[in-house]
């Protein structure tokens, strides 16, 4: 059965179908004017829905973007949990995981954005959800340090913060700068880099880096 509103057919659908489709209306919406720009009666007509069916699943925009934020932050935790579940393998572990940040800001919809590049960072319920997120990838992280290296619980979680921080940067630059090359060659330069730092590039010898097109000149 469907309902006329305003001249616009609109088809009834399961709770949580609609649901989905409203979150992902004002996705696209949050993401192209940002949140303060953006207006419930744009993220209806999105939708193709009336203002008073989205209404009936969201009370007003702030709740309709911490709906969507949990789901985002959700999302982004599980890709890296996957990710540092992947391999037994310590050096794999690295580069799948700092492959899912990449996975995570290559989405066309651009959700990484809600998280990483907010307009609304200083509402204290956006904050907190952000804050938890990072501090739930570090432990993560630091757990999986902690079981293959002999480094104590507080020098762990500190470079898994770090290594979160800086995936989510190397990913956001990487897609800044035009994305012109596959996400996963910057993904592989961004795991060689976490994995053995920028020590471990060549260099010649008066310590400019090489030139990757050209041979290393301390080689040989």
């Amino acid at each position: 059965m469907s309902s006329t509103t305003s001249g616009t057919r609109v088809q009834r659908m399961p709770r949580a179908q609609r649901r989905a489709q409203l979150l992902e209306a004002a996705l696209t919406i949050f993401v192209s004017k940002g949140y303060h720009s953006a207006a419930m009666e744009d993220i209806a007509e999105e939708a193709g829905v009336s203002k008073p069916v989205l209404y009936q699943h969201f009370p007003g925009k702030l709740e309709l973007y911490l709906a969507l934020l949990d789901n985002q932050c959700d999302h982004l935790e599980g890709l890296v949990l996957e990710a540092l579940n992947s391999s037994d393998d310590h050096e794999e572990r690295v580069y799948a995981t700092v492959l899912a940040f990449f996975e995570f800001v290559a989405d066309e919809g651009g959700a990484f954005r809600l998280i990483y590049e907010s307009d609304l960072t200083n509402e204290p319920q956006v904050r907190h959800r952000i804050d938890a997120l990072e501090a739930q990838l570090g432990e993560a992280m630091a757990q999986r340090i902690i079981q293959d290296t002999p480094l104590p619980m507080e020098l762990a979680e500190m470079l898994g913060l770090a290594m979160a921080g800086a995936a989510q940067v190397m990913a956001r630059t990487w897609l800044a700068h035009g994305a012109h090359f596959p996400k996963e060659v910057a993904a592989q330069a961004a795991g060689h880099l976490a994995w053995r730092g920028l020590g471990s590039f060549p260099v010649n010898r008066m310590g400019a880096p090489v030139d990757p097109g050209t041979d290393n000149p301390q080689a040989g």
